[in-house]
């Protein structure tokens, strides 16, 4: 009975599994979490339910094409609107905006909306035109980092409705590194660490033109494994051949023998490349029309106790701990960026650097994510969430 009288939260999203990558995962512990306080329901992609409660009432439409998939959410939210009447309305990301709106507006709830940085800033006529409106509208902007947070603002969102809750993660227990370095040939020596898609934003390039040499004159034994997609179907602009052209460079620089490129990888082989590595390298730089939201990976790293290198730049500052789990240095100083990385690998033996970069991870817990979510839901809820 108890349970019946509990709110009702429907969440209208596009990025759920079986999906793969970072916003998929979030929303999906998103619901899991909010399911603690409210009886949630879901419109997502199809096959989304597998991955959800079996108790949350999902309504799966197709995600591609897009204009199918606003379509059929369109019509999917409206009805669960006004069958359930639930309390609020979550956009996923500001893609899901509008539909989550007019959803609210049906049942008379209230609009929320989780932002990411790149939905806020995507340089796109139709995009400003007809989807800024519905973020600036939402009686809520929950923005993953300060930063986020400022771009709200940059497009009209009232402070007083934005609020600060940084993304979970999953913290491991008792991972060890496994035969990682000899399944891949990696040797003993010093080993470091990029995870993610190849794009441009990620500055993998220009950390193997600047940064690397320096790297590699103090620890000529040192290997860069990368683990993440070049699938060229994502790509575009100055993403375009990315992997073959830091070979290319790596190469000119006598360093082909330093950079493994890997490929996506299973979620256990990561967590074993995590324990194996000693360093995190997140070279993001500065993109027009592109951001780097915050920087999950930075997280999950030090969840893995693996201290991160990484620029401030974006909403990383928020998902990097000077001197906890890792150091930050200046957008576009490989020099500094270099020093950071060889004074840690200097380090790598010291198991104070794993420990206190787990324990920075620990306050990012999805359960903490959970709470801090909740509290941001209530109707007098707390203008951050932040940690």
């Amino acid at each position: 009975m108890a349970d019946r009288a509990r709110p009702r939260l429907l969440l209208v999203t596009r990025n759920l599994p079986p999906a793969i990558g970072g916003m998929e995962r979030l929303n999906r512990h998103m619901a899991l979490e909010l399911a603690r306080g409210f009886d949630v329901a879901v419109v997502g992609p199809r096959g989304c339910a597998a991955f959800l409660e079996p108790s949350m009432c999902v309504r799966e439409v197709a995600a591609k094409p897009l204009v199918r998939f606003f379509a059929a959410a369109l019509i999917q939210s409206a009805a669960l609107a006004r069958r359930l009447r639930p309390k609020v309305v979550l956009a996923g990301s500001g893609l899901t905006a509008p539909f989550a709106w007019l959803a609210a507006r049906v049942a008379g709830a209230r609009c929320v909306v989780y932002v990411h940085g790149l939905d806020l800033i995507a340089d796109y006529a139709l995009y400003r035109w007809f989807w800024r409106p519905f973020i600036r509208r939402a009686d809520l902007c929950v923005a993953n980092s300060r930063h986020t947070a400022g771009l709200a603002e940059q497009i009209g969102v009232p402070g007083a409705r934005i609020a600060i809750v940084h993304p979970g993660v999953d913290l491991p227990i008792d991972v060890a590194a496994g035969d990682f370095r000899r399944r891949f040939e990696l040797g003993e020596g010093p080993l470091l660490l990029s995870v993610g898609r190849l794009i441009a934003r990620k500055g993998l390039l220009e950390f193997v033109e600047h940064a690397l040499p320096r790297i590699a004159a103090e620890f000529p034994e040192v290997r860069l494994v990368v683990i993440g997609n070049e699938n060229p179907d994502l790509l575009h602009g100055d993403s375009s051949g990315l992997g073959a052209r830091i070979r290319e460079r790596a190469a000119s620089l006598g360093l082909a023998d330093v950079v493994r490129f890997l490929g996506p990888q299973d979620d256990a082989t990561l967590a074993h490349a995590y324990v194996a590595a000693n360093v995190h390298v997140f070279p993001v730089r500065e993109v027009p029309g592109d951001v780097e939201g915050f920087g999950m990976v930075a997280v999950e790293a030090a969840a893995h106790g693996l201290p991160s290198v990484a620029f401030a730049v974006g909403g990383v500052p928020d998902a990097v701990a000077e001197g906890r789990s890792g150091h930050l240095a200046a957008p576009g100083d490989y020099a500094r960026f270099a020093e950071c990385v060889n004074a840690l690998l200097r380090r790598r033996g010291d198991a104070s650097l794993r420990a206190s970069a787990r324990e920075f991870a620990a306050d990012f817990r999805w359960e903490r994510f959970g709470e801090r979510l909740r509290a941001a839901l209530a109707p007098h809820g707390a203008q951050s969430g932040a940690p």
